[in-house]
């Protein structure tokens, strides 16, 4: 099969300035483009001794169809831009926040930490299969700073109802994620063909998200993020605008 060519990767540099105060603010965000693509979903056994080879019959090897390739091109678009917003919302929000409630500081420079982590291992992912980030970057980099700064300044709880709404619409991205590459693999398995170690790891990669963003949104609820004024229309807000940034950074 040919291979299909991916746009060149383009990347944006943030510079977030902060006062030493918030130096946790400053995550390494850049990554490095390596020239790789998706890898075939099977792994090559490495010189196999020849009982092996009598004993059990090679698996067959099928690598990703156009279908599961643009799947996953979307997939990973849609978690960098995301965790983007999620590492931006929480740098905007950080500053107001520990001037009236400078005890969060180590609540918010954890969750802050994890984010920026996140969004590091997705611009790996988009660099090593040459995956263009959404056309729409700039536009979620204001609009999530706007975000983050506008409820804090509303008050904790409101901070915390803005991280409850978004990590309840991403844990449930991620899980929908994952239940499609389980799919892929138990149908893979079923039909004798070998899983990669790519598609392995990028489950376990996956999961090991998506289970940081829920332990978020637990820390939000038990921080009164339910106590906020209008909370059931700020959360209805922002999972509506979350669940309408996923589906264009689709595109």
């Amino acid at each position: 099969m040919n291979s299909v060519a991916f746009p060149r990767l383009w990347t944006s540099k943030i510079i977030v300035h902060t006062r030493p105060v918030f130096d946790f603010l400053v995550p390494a965000l850049a990554y490095h483009p390596k020239s790789r693509r998706y890898a075939s979903t099977t792994t090559s056994p490495t010189n196999p001794s020849p009982s092996s080879q009598k004993d059990e019959p090679p698996k067959r090897r099928k690598p990703l169809s156009i279908e599961q390739r643009a799947f996953l091109d979307n997939a990973l678009r849609v978690n960098q831009a995301g965790e983007l917003a999620a590492t931006l919302i929480y740098t905007a929000q950080t500053p107001p926040l520990l001037r009236s409630h400078p005890h969060l500081r180590s609540l918010m420079q954890h969750m802050h930490s994890q984010e920026a982590g996140h969004f590091s291992t997705f611009n790996a992912l988009l660099a090593r299969h040459r995956i263009r980030p959404t056309l729409m970057y700039p536009v979620w980099k204001v609009a999530a700073t706007a975000l983050g700064w506008g409820t804090a300044m509303l008050g904790r709880e409101a901070a915390m109802a803005c991280t409850e709404a978004v990590e309840t619409e991403i844990g449930t991205h991620y899980n929908g994620q994952v239940r499609v590459l389980l799919g892929w693999m138990r149908e893979m398995e079923e039909k004798g063909e070998e899983v990669g170690e790519e598609v392995r790891e990028l489950v376990g990669q996956l999961k090991r998200i998506r289970d940081e963003e829920l332990e978020h949104l637990d820390t939000a609820v038990e921080e009164d993020s339910r106590e906020a004024k209008g909370w059931p229309v700020l959360n209805t807000v922002i999972r509506g605008g979350c669940r309408a940034a996923i589906w264009v950074s689709e595109r």
